[in-house]
């Protein structure tokens, strides 16, 4: 499960065999504090790979910066280079996709592609009203 922001836009491509397949990287950050008290930012670059339906809902609605939910496995890969050498990547291939912002970045709700694939028909948001003693903590 990684949490992060596009670091560039999805590139969409086909199989020989018809099949969609995205990908794209995902940059993630950690914030500690070091042994001399030193606040300290790492960020790491993962690269994210997804297959089918996930695949054309990725390149259609994700967009470099864009922060993103990605819940998938890892597989790594490994080829032989122009140089004879062998050479590993190590991948996330995406399962599930939640985008955290809006296109513009305008905290509005996350969407969520639906399980068939199809987008959800976006509604209008319901105004609820909450009493503070109501609420349970």
């Amino acid at each position: 499960m990684l949490i992060g922001r596009l670091t560039k836009n999805p590139e969409l491509r086909s199989t020989p065999s018809g099949q969609n397949v995205t990908s794209f990287s995902l940059a993630t950050n950690r914030v500690f504090t070091d042994a001399a008290g030193q606040k300290q930012e790492r960020s790491e670059f993962h690269s994210i790979v997804a297959w089918g339906k996930l695949a054309e809902i990725c390149s259609q609605y994700l967009v470099k910066g864009r922060r993103a939910y990605i819940e998938g496995r890892l597989q790594t890969r490994d080829w032989v280079g122009q140089d004879q050498i062998k050479k590993y990547t190590t991948e996330v291939i995406a399962e599930n996709m939640i985008i955290l912002d809006s296109p513009s970045g305008q905290g509005q709700k996350p969407f969520t592609p639906s399980p068939s694939g199809q987008a959800p028909q976006k509604q209008e948001p319901q105004e609820e009203e909450h009493i503070i003693e109501e609420i349970p903590f």
